[in-house]
């Protein structure tokens, strides 16, 4: 095991001396332009989306184009593949999205921009987890209840229409949900844990053997500072650890915001978080002008064997070869992903969960074409599965058991979801959470218990959401938004 960290250290040298793998940027935003090319769908795959038209009904849409506002193309950008939706839009339609370009970190701003000079875009994703409530409250996205050709109701969306139904603002639905995915998977370079003889971790999970206590044990065991070997990296593994525990900080209860941080579920998972925490097996942020290890780059480390395990979502595995290569080397079988792992006192694998969807802009130009591409996205949704993962396996070099993993948890958003909309309350909030998240597991140190935690912050939390559930009841009972 020492000679392996000797070998990794030699690795990382060199590494470091003929540059990063993959550069990308660390502000959230995606360097794309809409002048690239995807990857299209073959025929036979663009012959089995045509022939899902007849499910969707016969509208003559007058505008054919929707304005899609992120900070990346919906559309199949060079080396991705198209999604089938996109395609079924523009077969059963005549169907275009344009790709109306922001950044991260303008995006709200933008569209406020867009809406005052009466320029709407179409829609916006909602897998980001911060447009609700605060869109709601401030006006930015539009009820979808009542949108011709979109029946929420209707057998089409009964697999998603309870969640729907449970995240309502004013009695009225507005997020689009799709699917539930999950917002972190834990990932791991099998070459790591294979050269420290640890049990691989997806075996684990299918054997109900992948707890806390294992996780603890791996990252204690193979953190080496001197070696630069750390158990765990990413922006969110905080969330992805506490939310092992079945509960999030704040949850959306009956129309209300709650704050859970008293709850037991919460104490616990928060008592092994500090214990994780004391023992400093957090790569140093703090030292590294907050990124990530190196620039940032999603996936560094891991590749360099200097990670352990990192905590993100699936979309960063379901890219090109380009992008996953800071993970490690995908074609030769080096990435594999599992859960977070479990209380060692339940037998439930809980799994922080997003909703995969959209929300439409106020005044947005076309409400038509945006409904028309929602029943798209929901016909495709299960039926071409196999496109899906044709392109996961042929074009991204996945390998089988990462399409069963993906499929277990997948399930296990629908069975065991833990949702988390802390970010979509206020900016307020976002700078108070960012201190309560990371009380316990601090980068770089000085972590506190869980009880300090609470006794720091829990006031503040509990004024915040008093606040934000005030101004929820007002904007329901007088149709006035909220204004900065």
């Amino acid at each position: 095991m020492k000679d392996f960290k000797k070998l990794i250290a030699g690795t990382v040298a060199l590494t470091l001396t003929i540059g990063l793998v993959s550069c990308g940027s660390t502000d959230g935003s995606e360097e794309t332009s809409s002048d690239d090319t995807g990857i299209q769908l073959n025929d036979s795959q663009a012959e089995q989306v045509a022939s899902l038209a007849d499910q969707l009904e016969d509208v003559e849409l007058e505008n054919k184009t929707i304005k899609w506002i992120a900070h990346y193309d919906i559309n199949p950008t060079e080396g991705s593949v198209e999604d089938p939706a996109i395609e079924l839009f523009s077969t059963k339609y005549g169907g275009t999205i344009e790709w109306v370009q922001t950044t991260w970190d303008t995006r709200y701003d933008d569209i406020a921009t867009h809406v005052m000079a009466n320029d709407s875009p179409d829609f916006f994703p909602s897998s980001d987890m911060d447009t609700f409530p605060k869109g709601a409250i401030k006006g930015m996205f539009d009820p979808i209840d009542d949108l011709e050709y979109l029946d929420l109701d209707s057998d089409l969306w009964a697999d998603t229409v309870d969640i729907m139904n449970d995240y309502t603002f004013g009695g009225e639905r507005y997020i689009c949900v799709i699917y539930t995915a999950p917002s972190y998977v834990c990932v791991y370079n099998r070459t790591t844990i294979e050269e420290y003889g640890y049990d691989d971790p997806a075996e684990l999970y299918y054997a109900g053997e992948w707890d806390w206590d294992v996780f603890y044990d791996m990252c204690v065991d193979f953190t080496d500072a001197e070696n630069d070997l750390y158990g765990i990296d990413g922006y969110g593994y905080t969330n992805a650890i506490s939310e092992t525990c079945g509960k999030s900080i704040i949850s959306w209860e009956d129309g209300q915001l709650v704050n859970n941080m008293s709850d037991p579920a919460i104490q616990e998972v928060q008592d092994f978080m500090y214990e994780l925490g004391k023992n400093n097996i957090m790569f140093d942020r703090s030292s590294n002008n907050w990124y990530t290890r190196g620039d940032g780059t999603t996936g560094y480390g891991l590749g360099t064997y200097q990670t352990l395990f990192i905590p993100v979502g699936l979309w960063a595995l379901q890219v090109p070869l380009s992008e996953t290569e800071p993970f490690g080397d995908m074609e030769a079988g080096e990435i594999m992903f599992c859960p977070m792992p479990k209380n060692p006192d339940s037998d439930t694998y809980y799994i922080s969960s997003r909703f995969e969807g959209y929300v439409m802009c106020h005044n947005a130009p076309n409400p038509e074409g945006f409904a028309c591409f929602m029943n798209c996205c929901m016909v495709c949704r299960d039926s071409t599965d196999n496109i899906t993962e044709e392109t996961l396996v042929n074009e991204y070099k996945w390998t089988q058991e990462m399409i069963d993993m993906r499929n277990e948890c997948l399930e296990l958003c629908k069975t065991n979801p833990v949702i988390d909309i802390e970010s979509g309350i206020s900016s307020e909030m976002d700078a108070a959470m960012q201190n309560v998240t990371q009380a316990t597991m601090v980068t770089g140190g000085n972590s506190e218990t869980w009880t300090q935690c609470i006794e720091e912050y829990g006031g503040v939390i509990d004024y915040l959401i008093e606040e934000t559930n005030e101004k929820i009841k007002n904007v329901a009972e007088t149709g006035e938004y909220e204004t900065d």
